[in-house]
């Protein structure tokens, strides 16, 4: 509609323009069903590093880019062009002239090294930043990984109206009637290649965005990929809120997950944060050991309940058990089965015990999921289940089941945090907070401040956590990289599992509005170097992957700080036991004195409160913490603590040291160990042990692509489509005769003259499993690699080409 206008407003006829336009406009009134946008100009790149010259196509700098000339003829330093669309002829100063990229036409790219980090010389891996456009750049990795990819990670720009993104050159403001249609227009073009690049039978896309562009990007993302399970997530990036004239502040984004395949988001150990349907104010499930405790504990006194339990050999779940034992039988004659660890109602002493239940009902809970098994240093593996009272808060619904683990054990909310789970679509995760997490860690390692709105580090780390957990291994691409949060979050899941995770970053070298106002002032142009140094690529990304990989910052100090970790080590957490000497020995405590204790301490004790307190009360149990008035009801006592494991505080009322000692350790023997999850950190000052290099995309002429005089400018290529397996090579000679190189698992015969050594040397290098071979005949090509056992073989210089001319008009 843009260009139509255009065109309209040039109709020199006042009544036939008012017509037309009229006409148009009644047009664009009908009503469409579906997402409708316009299909804009072409997208032009500009090529700085490209020399011009006659024939080249070319845009005047700081102009429109998609205003294009075509260069015929150069004299001294003025260009005569002819415009591309009136055939007007204009001359141009040959400094002022850029040579543009347009949309659809076939390129031959190629990766110019710009640097590169190395905190890992003995690792193979090494992850790539690409300086590009970035639909070329996906035009390229088309190429290279096609189907390959397991996640893709996108922050694309939201289209706010804040002058946030240039389409063709040009800033697209609130002022632009088209800006949703052209940002429309520009994703669709990105996410078709995505669609291509992704593997179909395992992967993700993950994309951020906020309200000003979700709605539309829902309808285009069901429109590109109708086969993909797609959800959309709520995250919370700024508790605080973002000020907007009379109207709520904005706190949070949104997050589409589109799986495709056999891919589902890993069951993961998360802190209590992620439980988004929990219930407040609940108490917790108390699981039961099944060993009887207190009073009639013995064997003796339930004879028929001392059988053995069989545990499956790694610990982790209930199998079986055996039959009882006589009260004459000795257990230790008991012939145990093969490949399980069996159990025994021991106490702590040694002692034979007696279990609460008899086989037939723990065989009967187990079915419904009320058995788990537990294990600590302490206490070895404790059988555990539901009693009659707890099962029926579980069939009543006050504790829902959400779940059950992988042996059959219930999961319900109230313990989710205890079991591997996957959390709501409500994201309230205090790590996700983008200034503490996101601007202030960059501001560790700038010094200053370099990029606007970075993402928080860990909402990334996490989003990716769920999708490459089991996978490390995972190649995954961002192709809106921006200031490098991507790479930096996969470098935290590697060094938490020692993972081979692969990261593809993809970003512009664009300056910011303020910043080019600067520079302009100063008579720079883009493309000149101070220009170009003060881009996003290498100004904040390549910056960023550096120092954090080397853990210092951009004056070569250490990061101060630690990196969050969902690693987790559990410590074993001592209770607190604390006599109240109010009474004499064991003197009876009035009705005044327990409501006087329990203001005293209720605090502490998590809101225990006098109300239900009667003079018969023996105790009071809270959520944390308990008092027991009465120490001669300590059976009764240590009998309903069974299940209150994560109780931390207890006051025993007695002015008698002893009997408090007694009781404080007949408590600690009824009790689990009390357990803590604390989760590791890793020192930013380590950097991590990984490496990058930093590539510009450049194009070459096809002609001296196809005559091998460009040879050594593919390598960078040929090094990623072999995997990006050690550092990147390089050779002196400009076209040898071949590069057999098992350090990147790949070769090159470039002469095929030299076909017989070759195979020679090839044999002495199964773990070669990428090679290239460039040669003009088919049937020769045929008859090589019927000679080399490599897994993937290409013809060159054909193959490339033949890619890159297949991409015209896509």
């Amino acid at each position: 509609m843009s260009a139509i206008n255009d065109l309209i407003a040039q109709i020199p006829n006042p009544e036939l323009r008012f017509k037309v336009r009229q006409e148009v406009d009644r047009m664009a009134k009908q009503k469409k069903f579906g997402l409708v946008f316009e299909d804009h100009l072409p997208e032009c790149t500009p090529l700085y590093d490209h020399p011009v010259k006659k024939g080249s196509i070319v845009a005047v700098k700081k102009e429109k880019v998609s205003d294009n000339y075509i260069v015929r003829s150069i004299d001294g330093s003025v260009a005569i062009c002819e415009g591309k669309e009136n055939h007007k002829e204009y001359s141009f100063p040959v400094a002022k002239l850029v040579c543009v990229a347009r949309f659809g036409e076939p390129i031959y790219p190629c990766l110019k090294p710009m640097d590169f980090v190395c905190n890992a010389p003995d690792s193979a891996l090494w992850h790539t930043l690409i300086e590009a456009d970035n639909y070329h750049a996906l035009q390229l990795l088309e190429y290279l990984y096609s189907g390959k990819v397991d996640c893709i990670y996108i922050d694309p720009p939201y289209n706010s109206g804040a002058r946030d993104w240039k389409y063709n050159n040009d800033y697209v403001d609130t002022s632009d009637v088209y800006r949703h249609s052209k940002w429309l227009s520009m994703m669709q073009k990105r996410l078709a290649i995505a669609k291509r690049l992704l593997n179909p039978k395992d992967s993700v896309l993950i994309i951020t965005i906020d309200e000003k562009e979700y709605l539309h990007l829902g309808g285009l993302l069901e429109d590109i990929f109708p086969e993909a399970n797609m959800q959309m997530i709520s995250s919370v990036i700024n508790p605080s809120g973002v000020s907007r004239n009379n109207e709520f502040f904005r706190t949070d984004e949104y997050i589409f997950i589109l799986r495709f395949g056999a891919c589902t988001p890993t069951k993961m150990l998360l802190p209590e944060e992620w439980v988004t349907a929990k219930t407040t104010g609940k108490d917790k499930l108390r699981w039961r050991r099944i060993r009887r405790q207190g009073s009639h504990d013995l064997r003796s006194d339930a004879a028929n309940q001392f059988y053995p339990i069989f545990i499956s050999a790694d610990g982790t779940h209930y199998v079986g058990c055996g039959d009882s034992l006589k009260i004459t039988d000795n257990k230790d004659d008991y012939p145990v089965p093969e490949n399980v660890i069996v159990v025994w109602p021991l106490k702590p002493d040694g002692t034979e015990g007696c279990w609460q239940i008899s086989q037939q009902t723990l065989k009967d809970l187990y079915k419904k999921g009320y058995i788990k098994i537990t294990h600590t240093k302490k206490w070895g593996y404790t059988p555990q289940y539901l009693a009659k009272g707890e099962r029926k808060k579980v069939e009543d619904g006050q504790f829902p089941v959400v779940g059950y683990d992988e042996y059959g054990t219930i999961i319900t909310e109230d313990s989710i945090t205890e079991a591997a789970f996957v959390p709501g679509t409500q994201w309230r995760i205090s790590s996700h907070n983008a200034r503490e997490q996101g601007s202030k860690l960059l501001r560790k390692i700038f010094g200053e401040k370099r990029f606007d709105f970075p993402k928080s580090l860990y909402a990334e780390t996490d989003v990716l956590r769920f999708f490459t957990k089991d996978k490390k291994n995972a190649l995954i691409l961002d192709f809106f990289a921006g200031s490098g949060t991507t790479l930096h979050a996969v470098n935290i899941l590697n060094a938490e599992d020692g993972g081979n995770r692969r990261c593809i970053m993809v970003t512009n070298n664009e300056v910011s509005e303020a910043e080019a106002k600067s520079l302009s002032k100063k008579g720079l142009n883009p493309g000149d170097e101070e220009w170009e140094s003060r881009g996003i690529a290498r100004y904040v990304n390549w910056p960023r992957t550096k120092c954090s990989i080397l853990g210092r910052d951009i004056h070569d100090k250490l990061i101060p700080g630690d990196y969050l970790t969902n690693n987790v080590v559990e410590v074993e957490q001592s209770r607190q036991y604390v006599q109240v000497p109010f009474v004499d020995g064991l003197g009876t405590v009035s009705l005044a004195y327990k409501k006087q204790i329990i203001k005293v301490v209720g605090t502490s004790a998590n809101g225990i409160k006098t109300t239900g307190v009667k003079e018969e009360t023996d105790f009071v149990i809270g959520k944390t913490a308990a008092i027991l008035f009465n120490p001669n009801a300590y059976d009764k006592f240590i009998d309903e603590l069974n299940g209150f494991d994560d109780l931390t505080l207890f006051y025993i009322v007695t002015s008698d040291k002893q009997i408090h000692n007694a009781v404080a350790k007949q408590i600690e023997s009824a009790l689990s160990p009390l357990i803590r999850r604390n989760y590791l950190t890793l020192k930013r000052s380590d950097g991590f042990k990984s490496n990058a290099v930093f590539f510009k995309l450049g194009f070459l002429d096809k002609n001296a692509v196809a005559l091998g005089r460009q040879f050594k400018e593919l390598i960078p290529l040929l090094w990623m489509k072999a995997g990006a397996i050690g550092p990147c090579p390089v050779t002196t000679e400009d076209v040898p005769q071949m590069l057999i190189l098992p350090q990147n698992s790949f070769a090159v015969l470039v002469d095929d003259q030299a076909w017989p050594d070759f195979e020679r040397q090839m044999e002495s290098h199964p773990e070669i499993d990428t090679v290239f071979l460039i040669t003009d005949s088919e049937p020769g090509y045929r008859e090589m690699i019927t000679h080399l056992d490599a897994a993937n073989t290409y013809q060159l210089y054909r193959d490339y080409l033949d890619n890159f001319r297949i991409n015209k008009g896509r």
